[in-house]
């Protein structure tokens, strides 16, 4: 069983003060100036046999070695110039040790970036100089000789990777890469530099195109050129990862786009005299579909059947069960059903498909029949429809019959209501955002009376179909001060 080595530590006076019971030799630098004191190890400890690695470049050097068991890592902080021997029995995961930003002298981060290198070195002829971040902090450094070294090194701290490609094992080009990639794989959101023999271009160019940031020669490591290159690196792998993501979000939001439209409906009036428009703005942004949701049909028999509904809430859920339900009264009305029964047959579907037994829907059907002047009416929970034709100005249908919203009451009843149209006529049905948008100060709403008066005015200035509801949308949200917060949907039948 291999003895631990225990912990050997020389901190700097700049750091904690004179150590005791430590020897120092100042040594003089170059142009007058005095290199970092050597420090010895404790003398209760003992020295380690094969003598401390001095750190290259100015600045002090901090050994620290731990006994963690069979695994040897190397931590340094260049500018600080901190190493750290790791060797022992490991206890516990290397994610689980303290890698937050180490403190200087004022108790603020000393530290930067941080850079892993992976490479295996048996002459010890690799040396990582000296390097400050952008901001002059010690870019900070952690060796592993292996993968599973790296992996376990790998914290959250960890800003770049530079990666020797001749670690053992490669024997070939493909080797090679196929280390990179595992990489890669092992970090897609770290920065990766590649490492290769000095003058090999064309195997670091290799490693940029399987999806290093960047390449270096070993032999002609500089603290200046290194520490540009991991910035460089670094920021490179944040455009990459912001770039990704805003491409991903584009994708989402076209396939939500042709998901969407594919989900309105194509009203189905073939054979028929009647005139169709609709309008629809959903609440939330960035959406073409709420939970609003309508429908036209005429069945074999010629009758027109015309449906609008609101669904309690907004988002995709409150859509998806909209679009259930609209599918839902398409095939109910094609296979004969009208009035109560339909709307009983809809209050069952809404109820296995809603997810919480607090949602409900407000409904508004409308049959026309074959000759157009007359229509049954059925409302649950919905506004009124509105109705005008010439030498009458728009007002509402009867609303006094209307039952509750649907998914409610269990056993509610929606009676149909008859009405008269007329020989020429527009029909109107809506959702409640179009009369619940505020109107000047405080909390003050359009309502159906102002609504009404709206529709007369724009009538009255000659506005019909698709170029009535685009103008009475906009009306709305100009006059609410910007865009709804609740879904719009407006359909217009006229003869």
């Amino acid at each position: 069983m291999p003895v631990p080595v225990p912990r050997q530590r020389a901190i700097p006076a700049a750091e904690s003060g004179p150590a005791p019971a430590a020897s120092t030799t100042p040594s003089a630098g170059p142009a007058g100036r005095t290199s970092a004191p050597h420090t010895a190890a404790h003398p209760t400890t003992g020295p380690d046999p094969a003598g401390p690695t001095p750190a290259k470049g100015t600045g002090t050097s901090i050994t620290t070695t731990r006994a963690l068991g069979t695994t040897d890592v190397t931590e340094t902080t260049t500018g600080a110039m901190a190493t750290e021997d790791i060797s022992g029995p490991i206890s516990g995961p290397t994610s689980g040790r303290n890698t937050g930003p180490s403190t200087g002298q004022g108790g603020g981060p000393a530290t930067g970036l941080t850079l892993l290198v992976i490479e295996d070195d048996p002459t010890g002829s690799l040396t990582v100089p000296e390097m400050p971040d952008a901001a002059g902090k010690p870019i900070r450094v952690r060796t592993a000789r292996n993968l599973t070294e790296a992996e376990r090194l790998l914290t959250h701290d960890v800003n770049c990777i530079l990666l020797d490609l001749a670690l053992p094992g490669a024997k070939s080009d493909a080797d090679e890469l196929e280390t990179l990639r595992h990489v890669l794989r092992l970090a897609p959101r770290h920065a990766v530099l590649a490492l290769t023999a000095s003058g090999d271009a064309e195997r670091g160019a290799e490693a940029v195109r399987v999806g290093a940031q960047d390449y270096l020669f070993r032999d002609e490591l500089d603290g200046r050129l290194l520490g540009r290159a991991i910035r460089y690196a670094v920021e490179r792998k944040r455009g990459d990862v912001a770039q990704r993501k805003l491409t991903e979000s584009r994708l989402r939001a076209q396939e939500n786009v042709r998901l969407e439209r594919g989900l309105l409906p194509t009203p189905l009036l073939d054979g028929s005299t009647l005139r169709f428009a609709s309008g629809y703005r959903p609440g939330r942004s960035r959406a073409l579909l709420g939970g609003d949701f309508y429908d036209t049909v005429r069945t074999p028999d010629g009758t027109v059947h015309a449906m609008i509904g609101d669904v309690c809430g907004h988002g995709p859920d409150a859509a998806a069960l909209g679009v259930q339900l609209r599918i839902a009264w398409r095939a109910l009305t094609f296979a004969g059903l009208c009035g109560d029964e339909l709307l009983s047959t809809l209050q069952r579907v809404l109820e296995h498909e809603r997810s919480d037994d607090e949602i409900f829907a407000t409904l508004c059907t409308v049959d026309i029949a074959p000759d157009g002047r007359r229509a049954g009416l059925c409302l649950a929970g919905h506004p009124s429809p509105l109705i005008a034709s010439p030498g009458r100005p728009a007002t509402l249908l009867p609303y006094e019959n209307s039952g509750p919203a649907l998914g409610l009451l269990p056993k509610a009843r929606w009676p149909r209501m008859q009405v008269e149209l007329g020989p020429s006529w527009n029909l109107m049905l809506y959702t409640d955002g179009l009369i619940e948008g505020r109107i000047g100060v405080g909390n003050q709403r359009l309502g159906q009376e102002g609504m009404v008066a709206m529709i007369r005015r724009q009538q009255a200035e000659g506005l019909s179909g698709e170029e009535l509801l685009e103008a009475a949308m906009n009306e709305v949200r100009d006059l609410n001060g910007g865009e709804l917060t609740d879904d719009v949907a407006v359909l217009l039948l006229d003869r």
